[in-house]
């Protein structure tokens, strides 16, 4: 699955620099509005010691890491939905996105200018929710018109769709982010036809030292973060990208010596962006490679299969499995068969992540 992921941002707010400490990739970085105005692409690595672990388990001859692309979009300013700064060359660049991570400057360093009076990390939140809102009601104003003609001749799929995007257009117009907001599956499956821009998952990314964000601001976003809230609508992480940058390849040894957690943020970041999508982890291994494999939470064997080799979908008969931990703590395959370890799997098992799978298809 290529994912892709767009690191937006108010200018001068840290995001080539962090797209640079992920990707390992010479982008251009400097001190003024618009540095980047083509987006910059590089794909990372999602780190997972399961695949260590596994391919040393089984000698493997090489080991292969699930990925995400990452995107570094120009910065945006207020009234881009109507052509400033970059204005709709930012828009598109985001809908091409599966989800975004919105840099939020809470450093104060003076030497790097900002575009804005004040650092307020809530209040670039709100210019950059209100540039996206404002593009969706765009696009969500001009289809209601163009449907128009098929809802008079009362046809059922344009009168369905009419009701979802009024529903849609009275959240956007409330200032309110679609994907935070109730949608039945039947709904979704509609919007997601339009590449809305505020439909997108989104974590945010506070730029700066924990000392440097101030507390309030810090309070509202753990109230809306979903491990309080039990939504998924603010999820947030602290990260000082300057240090990361500067630390970036350090081994963990190496941090550890110099003071630094034995985990980068970004590695944290490159996870966390991973589960934004609500994805997992399944593995196979063997002599010739030991390899992640990315697939949408809650599908079943066959869709595994399918990730896999197409072929492996349509003629699925079932699946061995065994979790990681399990296969490393028995030694390997023969013995975690002696010990009744490994399970076979039919159609309608859900694949879990952390599973190790073995496709038996016709």
């Amino acid at each position: 699955m290529a994912l892709s992921i767009g690191i937006v941002g108010l200018p001068n707010v840290g995001k080539s620099t962090l797209f640079k400490t992920l990707t390992k990739k010479e982008v251009d970085i400097a001190n003024y509005p618009f540095c980047t105005i083509d987006p910059n692409v590089g794909v990372v690595l999602v780190p997972d010691e399961r695949v260590d672990k596994l391919a040393e388990l089984t000698s493997s001859a090489k080991k292969i890491y699930t990925t995400i692309e990452f995107v570094d979009i120009a910065g945006l300013v207020k009234g881009a939905s109507e052509g400033e700064g970059l204005g709709n060359k930012f828009l598109a660049n985001i809908r091409e996105t599966d989800a975004i991570i919105y840099i939020l400057r809470a450093f104060s360093n003076s030497d790097i200018i900002n575009t804005q009076e004040s650092i307020s990390p809530l209040r670039d939140k709100g210019i950059l929710d209100v540039e996206l809102i404002l593009k969706d009601l765009d696009t969500i104003t001009k289809r209601i018109h163009g449907l128009e003609g098929d809802v008079r001749a009362n046809r059922k799929e344009a009168i369905k769709e009419m009701e979802v995007l009024k529903k849609a257009k009275e959240f956007l117009t409330e200032e309110k982010i679609l994907v935070e907001q109730s949608f039945t599956d039947e709904e979704k499956k509609i919007l997601d036809s339009f590449q809305l821009l505020t439909l997108k998952p989104r974590l945010y990314l506070l730029n700066g030292k924990d000392e440097e964000v101030d507390q309030n601001t810090l309070e509202v976003f753990k109230k809306n973060n979903p491990a309080n809230s039990g939504e998924t609508s603010w999820p947030y992480l602290i990260v000082d990208i300057a240090s990361e940058f500067e630390t970036a390849g350090f081994l963990k040894e190496e941090r550890i010596s110099l003071g630094f957690p034995p985990e980068s943020e970004t590695d944290i970041l490159v996870k966390k962006s991973y589960e934004l999508l609500s994805l997992i982890t399944f593995l196979t291994t063997g002599t010739d490679e030991t390899r992640a494999w990315t697939i949408k939470r809650g599908e079943m064997a066959p869709q595994a299969g399918g990730v896999i080799h197409s072929d492996f979908e349509k003629t699925f008969v079932k699946a061995e499995v065994i979790n990681w931990k399990d296969l490393i703590e028995a030694g390997g395959f023969s013995k975690a068969r002696e010990r009744g370890l490994i399970r076979t799997e039919g159609k309608e098992y859900i694949i879990q992540d952390g599973d190790v799978i073995e496709i038996k298809h016709g």
